[in-house]
């Protein structure tokens, strides 16, 4: 099975520039020409190293920008209230929490040039599929190519603009849509205006359709059809389209492909389980770090060898540990006393490995989606409401819930999927609150970086930066 690693000579070759200093990365526009892909050797390579910057490389390449680190932290952070809190010194992280974020944040504009980064990669395989004489090969670069290119533009459309169903019209500023690889110096020169959240989520929706369409069902160790299903459930339940989020999540569901581990830890304790769709592939070589940056850095207080494990950044809350049955398994071994702040702090034992794979799709996720929907369709698509909450409920060891409310179901996804990146999105899209912020407050946007809007003159700010 194909390995997601990246190397340093691909990585250069990509145009990603090793730095020593987060904030010391070549702007997103600067590829040299010698990127152009020439043969369907290149277009694989160029591949895999999209999915190792997906994660994080390490050693100053990508860091953790995207699903290594902060698409998961960030979303955390920006919903904090009642929640987590942040006791680390990097003040971006620390901002964040606050909603005090200044548009020189350098968790913004790492975010933001990785995640185009890879767009890049994805638009000049699109550009360069000719190369390719195999036809099922060529199918399948072209599913994958857009697959990543619509989750990079939706997540970039979730934290840079304000959350679908903000204006009637959904009109407010998005992020630029770029659809051509930047491989020469004039290119990289043009400017562009950030396209409308409306135009963003259609040419989303656009990416992992095709992907779905033609990525295969078994692909090794990287994304899928499944994967790009369950990505279009989540695209889909942002928009508060129920019956197109149930289709997708039901597909994956029904495909017979995936099934719950026996126990809450395992997806986080082993590689490639049967509930993981789609996890990001980590290893001694290909993480993101052990020192400054990655999920188990910030999210870990655990004594090893005599010395702790992780940094402890990130602690979580009593009132949400508490907010567990006490017999729930996921409070029981999902949670821990860490050894930062004199044993008295709780951490979340999800992130606990700095090689672990870290899953981005699970079955979890898609059985309370399935849930949700067909809830608020008065369904029973797959199964009942009923049956899917229970699943996941039985599971984690506490009692089954005979007929759930809407509100049992987004406790339920709020428990079951904590620490995973989806906190503050799910509060956008019901259109709830965090601490006295309503879901659209401007203040739960990420700022555009002001390198970008400094470069770019078409590019408007958002309210507040």
């Amino acid at each position: 099975m194909k390995k997601t690693i990246i190397s340093l000579s691909l990585a250069l070759a990509l145009g990603i520039t090793a730095c020593d200093n987060k904030l010391d990365i070549e702007p997103r526009q600067s590829v040299d020409s010698a990127t152009a892909l020439s043969s369907a050797q290149d277009i694989e390579s160029a591949l895999i190293g999209a999915y190792g910057v997906l994660t994080g490389t390490g050693g100053g390449l990508a860091d953790a920008e995207l699903y290594g680190t902060n698409l998961l932290l960030l979303p955390d952070l920006l919903a904090s209230d009642n929640y987590v809190e942040w006791r680390g010194s990097f003040a971006s992280y620390r901002e964040v929490t606050g909603r005090q974020m200044l548009a020189t944040n350098a968790e913004a504009q790492r975010t933001w040039i990785t995640a185009y980064q890879v767009i890049n990669v994805a638009n000049n395989i699109l550009g360069s599929l000719d190369k390719v004489t195999n036809a099922d090969d060529k199918t399948a670069f072209e599913g994958e190519a857009h697959f990543l290119r619509g989750i990079m533009y939706f997540e970039l459309v979730r934290l840079f603009g304000l959350p679908w169903g903000a204006t009637a019209a959904n009109d407010q500023p998005g992020v630029p849509i770029v659809l051509r690889a930047t491989l020469t110096q004039e290119q990289a020169a043009e400017t562009k205006a950030r396209n409308t959240v409306a135009e963003v989520y259609t040419q989303v929706l656009a990416d992992l359709t095709k992907a779905a369409e033609l990525m295969p069902e078994d692909n090794g160790l990287r994304a899928n059809r499944f994967a790009a299903l369950g990505f279009l459930s989540r695209v889909y339940l942002q928009q508060s389209d129920y019956a197109k989020a149930l289709a997708a999540a039901n597909e994956v569901i029904e495909s017979g492909n995936y099934q719950l581990n026996n126990d809450v830890t395992t997806v986080f304790r082993n590689k490639n389980t049967a509930e993981s769709v789609f996890e990001i592939q980590e290893n001694t070589q290909n993480n993101p770090g052990t020192s400054n940056d990655g999920l188990t850095t910030f999210y870990a207080s655990i004594p090893a060898g005599g010395a702790a494990v992780g940094r402890g950044d990130v602690q979580v809350l009593n009132a949400f540990v508490e907010s567990y049955a006490p017999t729930d398994k996921r409070r029981t071994a999902l949670f821990y006393i860490g050894v930062k702040g004199n044993g008295t702090r709780y951490y979340t034992g999800k992130w606990a490995d700095f090689y672990a794979n870290i899953p981005v799709i699970r079955l979890a996720e898609l059985l309370l989606t399935r849930a949700e929907c067909n809830l608020r369709l008065a369904s029973t698509t797959g199964a009942t409401p009923a049956e899917d909450l229970n699943t996941v409920r039985v599971r984690a060891g506490v009692a089954p819930i005979a007929a759930p409310t809407l509100a049992d179901v987004l406790k339920e996804r709020n428990q079951e999927l904590a620490f995973e990146g989806q906190r503050i999105h799910d509060i956008k899209r019901t259109k709830g609150k965090t601490g006295s912020l309503n879901w659209n407050d401007p203040k739960l946007v990420m700022p555009i970086p002001k390198r970008e809007v400094d470069a770019n003159s078409q590019l408007v700010q958002n309210p507040g930066y």
